[in-house]
Parts: structure tokens; sequence; C-alpha cells
């Protein structure tokens, strides 16, 4: 089963922050966000169903190992739906659209349990520890099938992250399911990973350094901006663009000394990324479900996520609330049901609170 129809973006980094710090971030680019969608906290031990609308087959019906925090909704019946978090290990991991290459059988592989794909990322951060566990969970424990979830069969791939350093994308492809190992830490849209690694070498020219001078006949045209070693990085929306951008940006980003800075520098790489709105107005719009309840005629960056592994934070920001928000899991563990909050805040802080008078004499 090959899945078409989604145009949305998305782009996801992973980068490593001051302090030994491991750090993931993610845009999430569309045209729309299903109604109840928020913040969720999913507990530790919480009974879940990797396959939900049909018979079950053995092994789809399994208590959570680990408490997850990220962004999602929750479905009828109590069914949570997580589009990108971390886990209490420090497991890092999100979903992104693939369009026109994802490729799920129709129910699996027979005598395994199945996994649709819009679940799969919030059950492996419920199931495992580490970026590798998550891969290897879906090549040797769950099929992924093209099970409609609310309708539909979502064209996805997959990027993890953990403590270690690693980050493994995930594509389900129509030769199989390929696991890709030491990546660039960049996962955009298609065409596939292989793809996009390889058009990295039609941008080897670019550098941090400006460069020099040119000679024109007899004169020399001495430089009068800076920047110009970034000449020719690609500026535009595509996936093939936002995946060459992200992967020179966070080569050189710096490493800061609090983790505020280091979470800083994440919303500044995912800015590069973002799509304005009305800038990005998609050829098609995917049929709508029963949680779309407010559908833009553009796709554009409807909220930003930085998740720290050691702190076990996540930050997000909103295309209506640009100051950062947070949430901690340590204080959340306690819990045993699934918690929401909604993703937009009070909107523009004002802080004249803050404001001192100058003493002049």
């Amino acid at each position: 089963m090959v899945t078409d129809g989604f145009g949305a973006g998305c782009s996801a980094v992973t980068w490593q922050g001051g302090q030994g710090r491991h750090l993931f971030g993610r845009n999430y680019d569309f045209d729309r966000l299903a109604e109840g969608s928020g913040v969720l906290f999913v507990p530790r031990g919480l009974a879940m169903h990797s396959c939900v609308g049909q018979d079950p087959r053995p092994g789809e019906q399994f208590y959570g190992r680990y408490a997850a925090l990220g962004v999602g909704v929750v479905l009828p019946g109590g069914v949570p739906v997580l589009y990108e978090g971390i886990n209490e290990c420090g497991l890092m991991g999100a979903q992104l659209y693939y369009r026109q290459f994802a490729h799920y059988l129709p129910q699996g592989r027979p005598g395994m349990p199945r996994m649709q794909p819009g679940l799969a990322a919030g059950q492996l951060l419920a199931l495992c520890e580490t970026a590798d566990q998550a891969a290897r969970m879906l090549t040797d424990t769950f099929a992924l099938a093209g099970v409609p979830l609310l309708g539909t069969v979502p064209p996805l791939h997959w990027i993890f992250a953990d403590r270690t350093g690693e980050a493994v994308v995930i594509e389900p492809d129509a030769d199989g399911l390929h696991v890709y190992r030491s990546t660039a830490g960049v996962l955009t849209n298609s065409p596939p990973y292989p793809w996009q690694r390889i058009n990295l070498l039609n941008y080897t020219g670019l550098q941090t350094a400006d460069r020099g001078g040119v000679r024109a006949g007899d004169e020399v045209v001495e430089p009068c901006f800076s920047g110009s070693g970034g000449q020719g990085l690609p500026g535009d929306f595509s996936s093939p663009s936002r995946f060459v951008r992200l992967a020179f940006l966070r080569q050189h980003t710096l490493p800061a000394r609090t983790e505020a800075g280091d979470v800083a520098a994440g919303f500044h790489l995912l800015q590069n990324v973002a799509f304005p709105l009305g800038a990005v107005q998609p050829a098609g719009t995917p049929a709508a479900t029963r949680l779309d309840a407010a559908v833009a005629p553009y796709d554009y960056t409807v909220y930003s996520t930085v998740l720290c592994a050691e702190s076990r934070r996540l930050y997000w920001t909103t295309w209506r609330t640009l100051a950062p928000q947070c949430v901690e899991m340590a204080p959340l563990l306690a819990r045993r049901t699934l918690c929401r909050m909604p993703l937009d805040g009070d909107g523009i802080l004002f802080r004249n609170d803050r404001l001192q008078d100058v003493r002049t004499e």
C-alpha cells in the first residue's frame, strides 16, 4: 500500500549542546492541527494498542514501559497519539510526512503484531530506551500496517535520537523497511534519506568564513558585506532545501553554557526552516478527518518544539505565541493518568515590572 495525498512539510534536527546535552528540535508544518491537540503526558504502565479499529492480534495490546511527554492528541477511547516527544530514558523521536514514498503492507506481516503508522512515534517512546531499540522494534517485533486511523493512512517516516548522540532514520519503502544509523541528524520530507544525503555533495563550497574580494580587469572589488561564505545555501521551503540548510546550520551551531542557551539556539535553527503563514500554498489539500476543525489555505509552522534528553524538558512555541513555554517530565512521573494542556499560552509577555529608573547623577 503506497500512501499519498499529504502535502505537509515538517523538519527535525538533532544536535549536541554544551555540558554534554543532547537536543532535538522539530517544526510541525501543515495547514491544520487536529482538534484537541496539545502537550500530552503519557504515564508509564498505560494500557495501549498498537492497532485500533480492527480485531487485535496477539501482542497488539500492551502496557507502556516508560512515561513520555510530547505534542499530540487523545483519540476516542483514550488512545494517545504523539507527533513527537521524549520519554523518561531521554529517547526523543518524531514522525514526519513522507509523501509518495511511504509503503506499508495492508495488514502487516503474517504472525507479527501490527502497528499503525500514526501511532508508531508515541508507542515506540513508550516501549524503548534508545534509538537503536526503537529501530529494532519496527524491524523485529512489530510490522507497520496500512490500517486506516481516523479514516486515513498517513505517509510517514521517523527520526529517533538519544543520550548517546545517535540519530536513527527509519523509512518504509516499497522494497522494505530501511534503517539508517550514524546519520546527519536531520530529517525533512521526501525524497528518501539516501537521496537527501547525496544531495549534500552539491553544496561542498559552503563555509562560515567570508570570501575575499574579486578581481575584475584591473580592479579589485573588496567585500562590502558579510555572509558571503554561505552563498549558494538554498533558501526556499522545499524539503531538499530545508534538509541542506539544517545540515549546514547544525554543523556550525555553537554549544551554549546553559540549557536555556542551547534551547534558544535550537529555536533559531528551526526558524531558519519555518514556513511563514501565506508563503506556502500546497497543490492539494488532504481530506479532512473528523478531528480537523480548521484547515488553512496554506501550510505554515503551526508549532515548534525543542527537547533536551538530559533534563527531559519539552519547550515549544506556536505561530501565535513565540515566547517559549516549557514542561518538565520529572515532576509528572508519579502520575498514572493521561494529562493534557493546550499549546497556546498567554501570547505576548508584558514585562513593565522589569523597568528600573536609571540614576544619572
